[in-house]
């Protein structure tokens, strides 16, 4: 578990608490545990701060590629399901998958430090998002993300999974 403190209710505390999943679950008690804020105005990026943990290396010092996409996914996920719950005008936001994504990695992200996730919608609407976004270590992006994530429907499995 490496999540940092923050006295903001995460978008997955707020509206999954029970989820399982294993990179932003709250209840998965071997999960990454990412906690994407939304902005308190609506606007502006969803971010979450992440400090990784000494077993999540790929190699001395340095963050697994794969818990970079991970940390990504999830984060662009939630960043996804906000928006598409802004743009209907809901309380709640639908449950989303992701579509399509792809990650660059364009730097090692260290392990020693805290890391910000960022993400807003390049593209969004009732049923769909694109989302942008990055990792960063300081002043270094070391990992960008653009990915498609779609609203399902009742019969989908992941359907009411939060």
């Amino acid at each position: 578990m490496a999540p940092m403190s923050g006295a903001m209710q995460s978008l997955q505390e707020r509206y999954a608490p029970d989820s399982q999943c294993f990179g932003c679950g709250p209840a998965n008690e071997k999960g990454l545990h990412i906690r994407s804020v939304a902005p308190a105005d609506g606007e502006g990026d969803v971010v979450a701060r992440w400090r990784p943990e000494p077993h999540h290396l790929a190699f001395e010092g340095v963050l697994s590629g794969g818990i970079c996409g991970t940390i990504l996914d999830c984060h662009g996920n939630w960043t996804a399901a906000y928006h598409i719950m802004r743009t209907r005008g809901s309380e709640t936001p639908p449950t989303t998958v992701t579509a399509k994504f792809e990650i660059e990695l364009t730097r090692p992200t260290p392990l020693d430090r805290d890391l910000v996730i960022r993400a807003h919608p390049a593209e969004v609407t009732e049923k769909r998002a694109v989302i942008e976004g990055t990792i960063t270590a300081g002043e270094d992006v070391t990992a960008r993300l653009r990915g498609t994530f779609v609203a399902v429907k009742a019969g989908h499995p992941a359907f009411a999974a939060w």
